[in-house]
């Protein structure tokens, strides 16, 4: 065994006990974390008077506790997207319209939701030189651009024909359900081949506020395929799509369309109680199953959505 080798070796060794003691570090800041929240919680419902906690407590449990569910969404969704790398909005969409969620509250309140999210994660990056702005600057304005029509024809063809809508919506998520169970299975390389990003961003940003997802399988897929280093191709991507995440919130404000506080608040807690753990199950999940197990449940909810839609066309 020559020198070169056995440093090679050495190095490998430290490399695994780094990473294996910032796993550590990490996990005990976030039970520590989880600690301080439920202390501070239990002082908060100690403090406040009898009938406060309960005005409280009944405002979250209206709509058959829908503010409890959203957070196990948010939960399932966030552990998704920090396996996988995407599929927040997909996951959110598809399980939303299952609990018969009306789709202009779907998309608005998952863009509400991840203006917060986003915004965090496209300052993780930067932190991390994880960004390349120029690549960032050619997919923000054009995917701002797209996800400002995608909402206005959302808010437009929802008070038109509802039910449509959510027939073409849960259509989309079968497909894109479909194109997950492809990745789990893709062997070999992929030929690179240049595509046009602003272009591309403009349709992403169309159809992820219109559908309630599928910029980051579009996006960051298609600039990993073109050759783009994957780090700047997530990096850029986060930072673009809190753009036009925020562009889109923004429009569904105005239009009339925002989506329901319960929906953004329970999203919001489960993914943001949910993010420090993210990051620990992506080395620890297995990628593959992980890709056909999520494309299996978009795919089944997907189909009980466009037939629930069916037989309500048909009666």
């Amino acid at each position: 065994m020559n020198k070169k080798t056995i440093d090679d070796a050495n190095n490998k060794n430290i490399s695994v006990a780094l990473s294996k003691s910032l796993q550590k570090n990490e996990l005990r800041t976030f039970w520590i974390a989880i600690g301080i929240v439920t202390i501070s919680v239990a002082f908060f419902i100690f403090l406040i008077p009898t009938e406060t906690f309960e005005t409280i407590k009944n405002a979250l449990a209206a709509e058959n506790h829908i503010f409890y569910w959203m957070i196990l969404v948010g939960i399932g969704a966030e552990i998704v997207a920090g396996s996988m790398g995407m599929g927040y909005g997909v996951i959110c969409t598809t399980l939303l319209l299952l609990l018969n969620i009306p789709p202009i509250s779907v998309s608005a309140s998952i863009h509400s939701a991840e203006t917060f999210t986003s915004a965090a994660g496209a300052m993780s990056h930067y932190k991390y030189g994880n960004i390349n702005m120029k690549l960032s600057k050619a997919l923000s304005i054009p995917g701002a651009i797209g996800a400002i029509v995608g909402a206005v024809a959302l808010i437009a063809l929802h008070h038109k024909s509802p039910v449509f809508i959510k027939l073409i919506i849960s259509a989309y998520t079968f497909y894109l359900g479909v194109k997950i169970m492809q990745n789990a299975f893709k062997q070999g390389v992929i030929e690179k081949k240049q595509t046009n990003i602003p272009v591309i961003a403009l349709i992403g940003g169309f159809i992820d506020s219109f559908g309630g997802g599928g910029w980051g399988p579009l996006i960051t897929g298609t600039l990993i395929k073109n050759g783009e280093t994957p780090r700047y191709a997530i990096g850029s991507s986060s930072l673009a799509k809190f753009v036009l995440t925020f562009a889109s919130a923004f429009t569904f404000l105005v239009g009339g369309g925002f989506g329901q506080w319960r929906l953004v608040a329970g999203l919001l807690i489960g993914g943001v109680a949910t993010a420090p753990l993210s990051a620990l199950l992506t080395t620890r999940l297995p990628t593959k199953k992980m890709f056909v197990i999520v494309g299996i449940v978009v795919i089944v909810c997907s189909l009980i959505s466009i037939s629930r839609v069916i037989l309500k066309m048909l009666s």
